[in-house]
């Protein structure tokens, strides 16, 4: 088993809120969302609006070891495409009022469980530990959603950190304080939508960089800032403010559909895509 829990890590960015996590012989997806663009979904006084296919459709995804699903009642994390990609999983991490609400083989965790997934052909397992997430405002939580730390058990401080849809608070900055994050996947976008006003849902750019901050050694891979309407901020304000920040060359941009080995802050991540 690899020392460092990022040597065998490879991402393959699908688009919105999906993303192909592999390491250590394992395969993880992250919210699924494979509908098609111009796809609508009316979520009671409002509309999500895609505008943009995934980069690999649900049915060349593959075998998928688990799904990591942060909450199971918004449509841009996961939509009607990526309900039968559940189907497929071999399990299904996600809150504990979702896991009731999908049954069959979803496992919910509450903030802090881990769950063990052993690795194929090789001592050891992967930690899936499910980590505070607070989905907007603390007056308008759009929640229960949860993030999610993945570390090796020999070493289970180290971690890769899916954020899931949360924005800048204490939970997340326990987050930091907690684990030794090497890579950050942040959900960003600023996601808005009419009901509850101007206030984010997910991070601002200036939000990630204080997350980039707090976890000082982390590349910082940003996802879910495109392909739905309903997000405020694009790429250009996401590099603007880090670049402003200083801390442009912690962003790693994947190309959609193609698997990407990436490597941590301290071994100098670049600029892709």
């Amino acid at each position: 088993m690899p020392l460092n829990p990022l040597a065998t890590l490879r991402l393959t960015y699908i688009g919105g809120s999906s993303i192909l996590i592999e390491a250590g012989g394992l395969r993880l997806l992250t919210d699924p969302t494979f509908d098609p663009a111009g796809a609508e979904f009316r979520a009671g006084a409002y509309v999500l609006t895609k505008t943009q296919g995934p980069a690999i459709g649900a049915e060349s995804i593959g075998h998928l070891d688990a799904v990591l699903l942060s909450h199971d009642h918004h449509f841009d994390n996961l939509d009607a495409s990526g309900r039968r990609v559940l189907e497929s999983a071999d399990r299904v991490l996600t809150t504990e009022i979702a896991a009731e609400r999908l049954a069959g083989k979803a496992l919910g965790l509450p903030v802090w469980q881990s769950v063990e997934l052993p690795l194929p052909g090789a001592p050891g397992a992967l930690l899936v530990t499910a980590t505070p997430a607070r989905h907007g405002p603390a007056h308008m939580d759009r929640g229960p959603v949860i993030g999610f730390a993945l570390s090796f058990s020999d070493e289970p401080r180290r971690a890769v950190y899916v954020s899931g849809d949360t924005v800048w608070y204490e939970g997340v900055a326990e987050v930091a304080r907690w684990f030794d994050v090497e890579l950050a996947i942040l959900f960003m976008g600023a996601a808005r939508v009419e009901a509850v006003g101007p206030w984010n849902l997910t991070f601002t750019a200036e939000e990630a960089v204080d997350a980039a901050r707090a976890m000082a050694r982390a590349a910082i891979v940003p996802l879910h800032y495109e392909g739905w309407k309903h997000f405020s901020e694009s790429r250009a304000e996401i590099a603007g403010a880090f670049d402003k920040a200083g801390l442009g060359s912690r962003l790693v941009w994947l190309v959609p559909g193609r698997p990407t080995a990436v490597l941590s802050a301290t071994s100098g991540p670049g600029r892709q895509g």
